[in-house]
């Protein structure tokens, strides 16, 4: 049989607060949303009849521990915010939460799905595989995506 390349993806959930700093509308606010994430991979299938993989592009468990590890535990039920913020108030933050990410970014959907793209291209490179494309709906009908194909 003749390997083609295929695509693989899976979606995964999490919940993240962020606020807009110097925003010109009411995300300037601190407030939340379930994001789904998907990430797809490209790949060969494994050919290999002795090894217990055979015919996947990756173990779609190994894709999940990777993402969970790298960005699921890392995000779910943060607060993000732009590190402009202390620079500008100054404020003690964890009073507010005891799980604050500071970014050199505004953490809007599409610069937090560039960020996550950018941390799992790495991983899953060091790992043997590909990303091919990366979406994040940060509502039921709002996402940012990227897709190796644009690049």
């Amino acid at each position: 049989m003749k390997s083609e390349r295929i695509r693989v993806s899976k979606e995964f959930t999490f919940d993240m607060a962020h606020a807009l700093f110097n925003y010109d509308g009411p995300c300037k606010n601190i407030h939340g949303h379930t994001y789904r994430l998907q990430v797809t991979i490209i790949g060969y299938p494994n050919q290999d009849p002795q090894n217990p993989k055979q015919g996947m592009v990756i173990d779609f468990g190994q894709l999940k521990y990777l993402v969970v590890k790298q960005i699921i535990n890392k995000y779910d039920h943060a607060l993000v915010l732009n590190e402009q913020v202390v620079a500008t108030m100054g404020t003690n933050f964890s009073n507010i939460s005891d799980k604050i990410i500071f970014v050199p970014y505004q953490p809007t959907c599409e610069n937090l799905m560039l960020n996550i793209k950018n941390e799992l291209a790495i991983l899953l490179e060091t790992e043997g595989y590909q990303l091919q494309a990366i979406r994040l709906y940060e509502t039921p009908s709002s996402w940012a995506e990227w897709n190796l194909a644009d690049d």
